[in-house]
């Protein structure tokens, strides 16, 4: 990323490998509930699926669904696939996060200044190549996310590994790479909202002098970046979790998935965890004062969502940030031999 003086060591390419993916693992672990609570409310109103949740358990908001898992499912249900996110964002967060400085330099051909459209260039190549190593973990994540069980009921999947050799067995090793190409969409839409965004607030920051290469600026650049994410990477997100959730045959292809969507649920299905219902009712082209839309978008069920996003985001680039230079300062001093 930017912010660093002429006069300093840039990190290694090991360096941000290993931080982006220790840091993404971290922010998982403390936002896990509300992504696990986003893809239920986003499978919520299928017909069917490979695995699907309770027709009786009606989730309204992130927060009430987190409420109804914990009172008919448990605690631990909030963290259910945990085990296969964490390998997720070691292998993903990892590639499209670690490798983004060097691809992004490899456009710009080494240039200091870097164009919008080098940036975004950059996020597109290193979100594709991500997807292209993590599928798998994507899949058996979303999977056990998405499966609604009582307290003590059987599971479908045991754990991680029975879960990639379930999936393998029963719908072969297209199985654990459906939906690729709508991941490989939606992650390089969230890699270009995510780094770009950070990058260029932090750029324009400094800049400006308004602020130091410190934890403000981190902080402030993280929360813009989730913001504008949130946003855009909706409509795909919905799409990619329901067509890796659903039934062998149930969709022909992620397009067709998207076209049943807006054709049984309306438009305002591409935003599910996201908007309330008012703001459906934008989506769909009711007419209100923007003064009203403005309180609507922020109200108690957008709020929850992009907390979500947001909250991840603070905590990996805040953490990344910090790894980076711990890692650079240990590496100087021999401790770490990259």
């Amino acid at each position: 990323m930017v912010g660093f003086k002429p006069t300093d060591v840039p990190p290694t390419a090991t360096v941000k490998f290993l931080g982006a993916g220790t840091a993404a693992c971290i922010a998982d672990l403390i936002t896990f509930p509300l992504d696990t609570a986003k893809v239920r409310l986003q499978i919520q109103g299928e017909s069917q699926g490979a695995i699907r949740a309770s027709t009786t358990a009606q989730y309204r908001g992130v927060l009430g669904t987190i409420l109804t898992m914990v009172k008919t499912e448990g605690p631990g249900s909030l963290y259910s696939g945990l085990v296969a996110g964490l390998q997720r964002q070691m292998s993903f967060a990892s590639v499209r996060i670690g490798l983004y400085d060097s691809v992004k330099q490899f456009y710009t051909k080494g240039s200091e200044h870097a164009s919008i459209g080098s940036r975004l260039l950059a996020g597109c190549t290193t979100g594709a190549l991500a997807v292209a190593v993590a599928q798998p973990t994507d899949v058996v994540k979303v999977r056990f996310q998405a499966q609604a069980q009582a307290r003590g009921g059987s599971r479908r999947y045991q754990g991680t590994m029975d879960a990639y050799k379930t999936i393998a067995r029963e719908e072969g090793l297209r199985g654990l790479w459906k939906g690729t190409l709508p991941n490989v969409a939606r992650n390089a839409i969230v890699n270009c909202a995510e780094l770009v965004t950070y990058d260029l607030i932090k750029d324009a920051l400094l800049k400006a002098h308004l602020m130091t290469d410190d934890l403000p600026c981190h902080f402030t650049s993280a929360f813009g970046a989730g913001f504008c994410t949130t946003i855009i990477a909706s409509p795909v997100d919905v799409v990619k979790t329901r067509y890796m959730n659903s039934a062998t045959g149930q969709y022909a292809s992620a397009g067709h998935c998207a076209l049943t969507m807006l054709r049984k649920e309306g438009p305002q299905a591409f935003y599910k965890g996201l908007v309330t219902p008012h703001l459906s009712l934008l989506i769909s082209g009711t007419s209100r004062a923007p003064s009203q839309w403005a309180v609507l978008c922020f109200s108690h069920r957008f709020m929850p969502s992009f907390l979500r996003l947001g909250s991840w985001n603070v905590v990996m680039f805040v953490t990344y940030e910090q790894l980076k230079r711990a890692l650079m300062a240990a590496r100087t001093s021999g401790e770490v031999p990259f």
